[in-house]
């Protein structure tokens, strides 16, 4: 009986363990889910990891850490979270709908294909999961196939208007603008109010130099979509055309409005403005654009003229001068030097440039003439100097973008973040209040710490702060009482250390080493002394580039330490006496990772910052720099993977790198 009674209070115990489990699992992934919804993603891939951690073989927590990648836009990270949450269940549509998205973004469109495939055997209905495999289709410029998707999406909606305005894209497309028509004549016979359609009308009427046409289209267009900067931007064009200057005018006015950092509307209404004598209000616009792109030699030039007709002639002949630079064989420009020249009263200057556009002129009389553009505008990427009073217009229609559909939205970890490793790892007292905080266990360290002889426990982070006025005045009292004890015990080792300690945090480098160097003379065994001397070098070196950056000239300032690579080797070397003595001490790797780093020796830092991955699998420090140390080497591709780990063990700033550098380590796949 006692023995029956103990077997069913054991299973009771084992099933109250396993419930407990099951509830702090589902309350995780509750909050994991919440913080989801509340677009806080880095809280809640922390939470997931901790779903995944107890649990692994599960698949929603993959997908879920999955999605909050996907809105930090480390697609990379997301879709392999995507293949594990498919591992473990095959038969999820949200898996590979997600998926899809992530390879679209990574433009690896037959892979998305693929994904989409899969998604549509589960749910044959799915209209997104249609909508994007046609538009990876046309991606990859496979017009029949995504004519033929199409075809299917009218067969389950045939009443849907935007099906034939993207069946219309995908016959633009293939060239056959009469198809294409016909499809957006069906488009509005169903819905008269899809603005696309009309967009894309109007884009064949201005194609075929019907503006009257194309205007009356955007019309339509405006009052369907009326936030949409592009329209007001077309339809000017088409006013323009027409000779309707003041309602251009308008359109870019609007437009600006909507986007002041546009770039067409900016150049197009500064034209506008000069054309009807608005100089100073025209400079202003020819200054914002050069402020996008400085090197536009057209805006300069444009500038130039009206500079000289506000009476800045100086103004002119800079950046007429700049131009003429970048393109000698530009006569107009020569033509118009002269004139300022004259207004300036430099007649030999003036005489000068008149001879070469005489000299210029006779050689294309009897060469002779180029054919000239009698378009009224040009496009974008059309950079020739003689039309530089021409409006510009977009290289391709906006219309042409794929748009894919997504279920998914989110705000984006935008915060910028400089190509710099995460800083060194120290021995220290204080510690930041950061988010992300992690402390290195060491058994030397924590045998020190138990003695209880420091005025506080020592540990071992990444996250070093400055003190206070207080804690500085606190140090230097530390520092005097230790030196009356060493004055009474020159030999005691751990004396030194704690004053070295103390010097370090007061920032008197040059002490702090005398006094680790005096602790490992009496005991050389002694590996946080040489620890801690490792980063004294490295932090006085740190200290001092940055001095000598802000310094005119290196000699005002006398330099105590080698200013040379061999500090930097002396630190390197204490780092390999320590590591012989504790070979499994991944900080000391890291460490020698930032050095290499420092030296500009990737190949090296790499290799290190592997090193300590391997002995402390979930190093978020470690696998930063490495992606830091990857791109910094141009290998982009090997990167992005590191820094999306880092990023999912809480390091967020990594996302903010992976959006600026993923389309080079895609392009470098390719």
């Amino acid at each position: 009986m006692k023995g029956s009674r103990k077997v069913y209070l054991l299973f009771f115990w084992l099933f109250s363990v396993s419930a407990m489990a099951q509830i702090n699992t589902d309350r995780m992934m509750l909050m994991g889910r919440n913080a989801l919804y509340y677009e806080d993603y880095v809280l809640s891939i922390r939470r997931f990891n901790m779903v995944i951690s107890a649990k692994p073989y599960l698949s929603e927590p993959y997908f879920y850490r999955g999605l909050a990648k996907f809105y930090l836009e480390d697609y990379t990270g997301a879709e392999e979270d995507c293949g594990a949450a498919i591992d473990r269940n095959p038969f999820l549509p949200d898996n590979y709908r997600l998926r899809g998205l992530c390879r679209i973004n990574l433009k690896r469109y037959e892979e998305a294909v693929s994904d989409y495939v899969k998604l549509l055997e589960i749910e044959p209905k799915d209209e997104s999961g249609w909508h994007n495999m046609t538009l990876c289709y046309l991606q990859l410029k496979e017009y029949d196939k995504a004519v033929e998707c199409i075809d299917r999406m009218l067969g389950y909606w045939p009443q849907k208007a935007p099906l034939y305005t993207l069946k219309a894209q995908a016959y633009f497309a293939q060239k056959d603008t009469a198809a294409a028509m016909a499809s957006i004549d069906r488009a509005l016979e169903i819905n008269p109010y899809e603005g696309q359609a009309w967009s894309m009308r109007a884009a064949v009427y201005a194609g075929r130099e019907e503006y009257k046409l194309a205007e009356e289209a955007l019309d339509k267009t405006i009052q369907q979509m009326p936030r949409e900067a592009g329209h007001y931007i077309n339809r000017a064009l088409a006013r323009y055309h027409q000779r309707n200057l003041r309602g251009a005018m308008t359109d870019y006015d609007t437009a600006l409005e909507m986007d002041s950092a546009n770039y067409i509307g900016h150049f197009n209404r500064g034209l506008l403005r000069a054309q009807v004598g608005d100089d100073n209000r025209a400079i202003e616009d020819f200054n914002f654009v050069l402020k996008l792109e400085p090197d536009n030699m057209i805006a300069l030039f444009n500038r130039a003229l009206m500079l000289n007709n506000t009476g800045d002639y100086r103004g002119a002949i800079r950046d007429i001068n700049a131009v003429i630079k970048e393109f000698p064989n530009f006569w107009t420009g020569y033509q118009f030097r002269a004139e300022v020249r004259r207004k300036m009263g430099d007649t030999k200057g003036a005489e000068l440039d008149e001879f070469k556009v005489l000299k210029a002129q006779m050689d294309q009389r009897y060469g002779g003439k180029k054919p000239q553009n009698t378009k009224r505008t040009r496009k974008v990427s059309d950079r020739t100097m003689e039309d530089y009073n021409k409006l510009v217009e977009a290289d391709t229609s906006e219309d042409e973008s794929p748009t894919y559909e997504s279920e998914y939205r989110g705000k984006v970890q935008n915060r910028r973040t400089e190509l710099t490793p995460e800083p060194a790892l120290v021995l220290t007292y204080y510690t930041g209040q950061n988010d992300f905080q992690r402390k290195m266990y060491n058994k030397e360290l924590e045998r020190l710490n138990r003695l209880g002889v420091l005025p506080a426990r020592l540990v071992l982070t990444h996250d070093e702060v400055s003190l206070d006025e207080a804690r500085i005045q606190k140090h230097f009292s530390s520092i005097q009482a230790l030196s009356d004890k060493i004055a009474r015990q020159p030999d005691n080792t751990l004396l030194y250390l704690a004053r070295s300690i103390d010097e370090y945090l007061v920032q008197d480098f040059e002490k702090a080493l005398a006094d680790a160097d005096r602790a490992i003379e009496l005991d050389s065994s002694y590996l946080l002394a040489y620890y801690m001397r490792v980063q004294i070098r490295m932090k006085n070196q740190e200290v001092r580039m940055a001095e000598k950056s802000e310094v005119p000239s290196a000699g005002e300032v006398k330099w105590t330490f080698d200013a040379s690579c061999s500090e930097y080797q002396a630190a390197l070397d204490d780092c390999d006496r320590i590591l012989a003595r504790e070979p499994d001490f991944a900080g000391c790797y890291y460490n020698k990772g930032n050095i290499y780093m420092q030296l500009k020796l990737w190949p090296e830092a790499i290799k290190a910052y592997t090193q300590a991955i391997k002995l402390h699998a979930d190093y978020a420090e470690a696998y930063y720099n490495r992606g830091v140390a990857y791109i910094l080497s141009g290998d982009y591709a090997s990167g992005i993977p590191d820094l999306s780990r880092a990023g999912e063990m809480g390091l967020y700033k990594a996302y903010n790198l992976i959006k600026r550098y993923r389309d080079k380590a895609a392009t470098e796949v390719e």
